[in-house]
């Protein structure tokens, strides 16, 4: 009976899976932007069709193992929340503040580019896309509050097995919850960030408007990008350490790659695609569309595809990864 409802269920999300990456494709190939380069355009189609198509291959192949991982999430949902609050209340075990350390980085960080940005430099405002200004410190602040919590994910995510190594080496213990704790504690700081950024936007006079509630759609667009990421670097790093070098130094060229302190519209339009290919780009220029961009992620349809294929596929290939060395955790740590 249960491995009847094992098979009539998988076959159901297949059917529905296939359905959808079927949409998706007729939608991208058919979709069409007059303004945009032909060129650009259809390397945008085969580019997608392209990640499309894997994605569809690793699901088909591999779903047992892909599916294991997204089921013991959800059965163990509850340990994860109390472990995540768990662990970003440690961090600051001992100290006199606690948490208040936390809380007081971005607003540090707010403040010094404020200061030197605005009344060193005198940047006040920054060109963006249909000619509107926006001050410099409210551009560059929307786009280094998702960039920090990538950073900071990421790298926790990575040493989530080295961190907790003696809880790997328990045989009863779920290891696959651990990247995503620490993922979640980087998380508290996040939502404070996003709402000082808000603040700063009210300052700046831009108020609360329908746009800012896809905000929670792009901190979740991250929240997925990084949990896929991490599998597969907190499993590979357990077997190569220096991984957490190459990552600290990727991560300070990745930030230069990004459109955090540069604007992506000085790109010239033929080269943009270069760029977009980066998820974190449209996360980034998803936040500012949102403070200030009075625009809907819908509308950037490449942009919104490309990066959920992206996602798709980051989340296949970590799986495999992650569940493949399991079995070898304990030996090494």
């Amino acid at each position: 009976m249960k491995g009847t409802l094992k098979k009539n269920s998988k076959v159901l999300f297949l059917g529905a899976f296939y359905v959808l990456a079927l949409a998706l494709a007729l939608l991208l190939i058919f979709h069409n932007n007059p303004l945009e380069d032909p060129d650009t355009a259809l390397l945008k189609k085969i580019c997608g069709c392209l990640l499309i198509g894997i994605s569809c291959i690793l699901v088909f192949f591999w779903y047992d193992r892909l599916t294991v991982l997204p089921v013991e999430l959800f059965h163990s949902r509850k340990l994860i929340k109390r472990l995540a609050v768990n662990d970003f209340k440690k961090r600051y075990a001992g100290s006199y503040m606690g948490i208040v350390w936390a809380l007081a980085q971005p607003v540090v960080t707010v403040c010094m580019y404020y200061i030197v940005f605005d009344r060193v430099f005198q940047s006040r405002a920054q060109a963006v896309s249909g000619g509107v200004e926006v001050p410099y410190v409210l551009f560059l602040t929307a786009g280094l509050v998702p960039w920090f919590y990538f950073s900071e994910a990421l790298t926790n995510g990575t040493t989530s097995l080295l961190e907790y190594n003696y809880l790997v080496k328990k045989v009863l213990f779920k290891i696959s919850i651990l990247p995503i704790i620490k993922i979640i504690a980087a998380m508290f700081i996040h939502v404070f960030f996003t709402c000082v950024l808000l603040i700063i936007a009210c300052i700046y006079g831009y108020y609360p408007n329908i746009y800012w509630l896809q905000l929670i759609y792009y901190i979740g667009c991250e929240f997925i990008l990084v949990l896929s990421l991490s599998y597969a670097t907190c499993a590979i790093v357990v077997f190569f350490r220096d991984l957490l070098q190459i990552i600290s130094i990727g991560l300070q060229l990745f930030q230069w790659a990004t459109p955090i302190l540069w604007n992506l519209d000085i790109v010239p339009d033929k080269y943009k695609w270069i760029f977009k290919l980066n998820p974190m780009t449209y996360i980034v220029e998803g936040f500012r569309n949102s403070i200030y961009g009075d625009s809907w992620f819908f509308e950037h349809f490449y942009s919104s595809t490309y990066f959920w294929i992206f996602v798709v596929a980051a989340f296949c290939i970590g799986t495999l990864i992650f569940k493949r060395s399991k079995t070898h955790f304990a030996d090494v740590l």
